[in-house]
């Protein structure tokens, strides 16, 4: 072997061995225990994220002596170690599983000192997930009653006028700015129009002080203008009605000038007031002219020509609508109480199904070169072999099923997995048909 040979080798030796280093060396990292009060379906293989980021992985799951859940967790390096006044959390990534949980790392200051490797995390210091299904086990029957009658009814009321709620909805976002500029407009200026209204409502007292004397003047004059009005063809009638008119009206003004006396202190006291009325006015006109157009489409929301085309028609057509709603609620509570059975007896294979979920999820989202790992395959028996010919043979439709065969396994809810030592599981709802027997082999 010459030298260049020998170095070659040599070379490729090391470049052999980097590799290896790399790719079975691993980055490395540390242990963890966390306590949890639980572990929220929390599973094997689960991600351990900072911020975000996976930094680790979930290593294993067990019950404590206390029934919590403690989860062992990797944190891989540069994010190991963790430091003191770290917490956890266990959260959802999406909404679309429930299984599918992660564990969010709160890391403490590094200024705090590191945790040893295998260190513990308590309970003060972790978080667990709250599920929907615990959400709703708050409300008591009657709520959840109430709950699901006002989706089908809401369902009910909108079935068919999908077209007309969307056009209506067109306006509610200009009615919602016009009215939001409106109410900028009026408290811009706030404190004189608070000055006008208080200025204006010491006119009305004043001016409802005086009633009597108004009332007799505006009485006096509607005797004169109509005894004018009867007899205005006739100007000597209206002049033999005169003197009783004028004497009448005399009165009047003589009651009408010690109002007016009254008054004085009143229009005193209002004109401090009224000086920055006329200013408040001018501003207030861009407001008005703004909100013409607002009340002209009001008005055609209103009443527009025409048959069922605006609000006043919706009105009218309420009560037809309550005759048909009443009963397809009644229909709508009676299907969901009659349906309430088949929730409780589905509702303890909740954790089978969602594991399952889980699983064929994981399953199916990694693929190779001829598609994912799920796979499936149809056989429908459309030929049958012939020995003697060596040939296929076509089988009719009517047979091509003929030999298959389906097995029910009504297992008990926990069934799925090995009975635990303390009876847990199987667990046989009371007035079930499961079979508590049926569990799978092995430790």
């Amino acid at each position: 072997m010459t030298v260049a040979r020998g170095a070659a080798l040599g070379a490729l030796l090391l470049v052999v061995a980097v590799v290896v280093i790399v790719l079975l060396g691993g980055g490395g990292g540390q242990q963890y225990k966390l306590v949890f009060e639980t572990a929220g379906q929390l599973v094997r293989g689960n991600d351990v994220q900072i911020g975000g980021r996976r930094v680790g992985g979930v290593d294993d799951i067990k019950l404590t002596d206390n029934n919590q859940a403690e989860v062992t967790i990797t944190v891989e390096e540069p994010y190991a170690p963790l430091h003191e006044g770290t917490t956890a959390t266990i959260r959802l990534s999406s909404l679309s599983s429930v299984a599918n949980r992660y564990i969010a790392l709160s890391p403490g200051a590094n200024s705090n000192p590191e945790l040893k490797a295998d260190a513990t995390l308590p309970t003060t210091d972790t978080t667990s997930v709250v599920d929907i299904d615990q959400l709703f086990n708050t409300f008591d029957d009657r709520t959840r009653r109430g709950l699901v009658d006002v989706i089908q009814g809401s369902a009910t009321q909108y079935a068919g006028k999908e077209r007309e709620v969307s056009q209506a909805a067109k306006y509610f976002s200009p009615a919602l700015s016009t009215t939001s500029r409106l109410v900028q407009e009026l408290t811009r200026d706030q404190r004189n129009l608070e000055g006008a209204l208080v200025s204006g409502a010491r006119v009305v007292v004043a001016v409802g002080e005086k009633r009597e004397q108004l009332s007799t003047l505006i009485s006096s004059l509607n005797v004169m203008m109509g005894a004018i009005a009867r007899e205005n063809g006739n100007l000597a009638a209206t002049l033999d009605e005169a003197p009783g008119t004028l004497r009448e009206a005399s009165s009047t003004f003589r009651d009408l000038r010690s109002a007016l006396d009254d008054l004085d202190p009143l229009v005193e006291a209002s004109y401090p007031a009224t000086r920055d009325l006329d200013r408040f006015f001018r501003e207030f006109r861009p407001l008005v002219n703004e909100a013409v157009p607002t009340f002209e489409d009001l008005s055609t929301f209103v009443s527009t020509p025409g048959p069922d085309n605006d609000a006043t028609d919706l009105v009218k057509m309420l009560p037809q609508l309550q005759q048909v709603g009443s009963p397809a609620f009644k229909n709508s509570v009676s299907a969901m109480r009659a349906g309430q059975p088949v929730v409780d007896f589905f509702r303890p294979y909740s954790p089978e199904l969602i594991g399952w979920l889980n699983s064929f999820g994981q399953a199916s989202a990694n693929y190779d070169a001829t598609g994912h790992y799920a796979r499936a395959m149809a056989n429908f028996g459309a030929f049958s072999y012939d020995a003697s010919s060596n040939q296929l043979n076509p089988v009719s439709p009517d047979q091509r099923l003929a030999g298959l065969r389906g097995t029910a396994t009504r297992r008990c809810p926990g069934g799925a997995s090995q009975a635990r030592p303390d009876g847990s599981n199987p667990w046989q709802a009371p007035g079930g048909d499961c079979d508590p027997s049926n569990t799978l082999q092995g430790p």
